[in-house]
């Protein structure tokens, strides 16, 4: 495959559409009767639109020690904002219970997330305790973590020993101003570069960098960041900039798109597409044409993906919800009672996915009519992302 630039791009007929297709096209194929068959024969579940359950996002802590202006504003989240007490979170056995639940539906991999889940004190004993657990199929489910990295550094080792096995770091900038103006941090980036670093170290892989890009504001960072951890073996993924947690200000026109995104990078590294059955995978990716890693792009925005979601969340207080801009959900804590099985907390959620419908970002009117989120959602420290 030849490598992709810009100028490339008329001589590749069908090239983009296929990995970046236009607005406005399917995101993703329908599944066929058979496969749902099939998931019903191994006891997973589809919901309405034959997308079957075989993510976890598990939010355990609300806090967060950073303040980024896209998620957790401090001027919405002020010093003394009313996080939930520690006594109201869920316990580990508790989460446990949650997650075995989850895999007896065919869940498949687990997403500890926040907040920032490092702030979650003995951690480690929680992922001992998901590493046990296996898919339908007998295999070990996998666990993986996303963090902001502030903590990472001193985290890394334990967390791999304890069963971890990847993890995934938000970084929005390598220059300290930037970084530390879409943060509200007075963190040196050089912190967070050290968790990676630790991360790596530890045998954490795939390790994967996110990068949230809002034109204006950090896109002068896309090479930068490309050019650092090229052939570092750490992977760089640049996300549309989403009308979703503190972002109420978000404007169509604060959103560089990922095939923006790619141009750019493709401009200065040469790339080529990799071969990939995305399925529910976010990111479309890239690999250097030197051999100098993997770029990957996320069009969260511009090409949503609802299609293809496979992904359930429970937040840190016990609800689930079905999708990232969902702003109901279902309590859980019912079933988490010590009389209750997690045999009975499945059939609940399973009930709950069958019912599920959600695809918010296939339906977002675009162009906005206006400035800002036209559409309320659920606190994203409380639910994760």
């Amino acid at each position: 495959m030849r490598a992709f630039a810009p100028d490339l791009a008329a001589r590749l007929p069908g090239f983009a559409p296929r990995l970046l297709p236009p607005a406005g096209s399917p995101a993703g194929p329908a599944r066929p009767a058979a496969a749902a068959d099939e998931d019903a024969a191994r006891g997973t579940v589809v919901d309405r639109r034959g997308r079957p359950l075989r993510d976890l996002r598990l939010s355990v802590i609300d806090r967060c020690n950073f303040r980024c202006t896209y998620c957790m504003p401090r001027e919405a989240f002020p010093a003394d904002y009313a996080f939930m007490p520690p006594a109201e979170r869920l316990s580990f056995a508790q989460l446990l219970k949650i997650a075995r639940a989850f895999t007896q539906l065919g869940v498949e991999k687990i997403r500890i997330t926040g907040g920032e889940p490092l702030l979650r004190r003995g951690l480690e004993n929680l992922v001992e305790q998901l590493a046990q657990l296996t898919t339908l199929a007998g295999k070990p489910v996998e666990i993986a973590l996303t963090t902001n990295g502030a903590l990472l550094a001193a985290k890394a080792r334990s967390l791999k020993d304890a069963g971890l096995q990847r993890v995934t770091v938000s970084l929005d900038a390598l220059d300290d101003a930037v970084f530390r103006r879409m943060s509200d941090t007075d963190l040196p980036v050089a912190r967070i570069l050290d968790g990676i670093e630790a991360a790596r170290a530890a045998g954490l892989a795939p390790l994967k960098v996110n990068t949230v890009v809002q034109r204006g504001v950090n896109d002068d960072q896309i090479l930068p960041l490309v050019r650092h951890f090229k052939g570092s073996g750490v992977s760089v993924r640049f996300i549309e900039y989403m009308d979703v947690g503190g972002a109420d200000r978000w404007s169509d026109g604060d959103v560089l798109t990922a095939a923006q995104a790619r141009d750019l990078v493709a401009a200065a590294f040469p790339l080529v597409p990799l071969d990939q059955a995305r399925g529910a995978d976010t990111a479309i990716r890239y690999r250097h044409a030197d051999g100098g890693g993997e770029v990957g792009f996320i069009a969260s925005v511009s090409q949503p993906f609802c299609g293809a979601c496979t992904r359930a969340r429970v937040a840190a207080d016990g609800t689930l919800y079905t999708c990232l801009f969902a702003t109901r959900g279902l309590s859980l804590r019912p079933w988490l009672d010590d009389h209750a099985c997690a045999t009975q907390l499945a059939q609940a959620v399973r009930q709950r996915w069958a019912q599920r419908d959600d695809r918010y970002s296939e339906l977002r009117a675009s162009p906005r009519p206006r400035p800002g989120k036209v559409y309320p959602t659920v606190r994203m420290s409380l639910v994760g992302g």
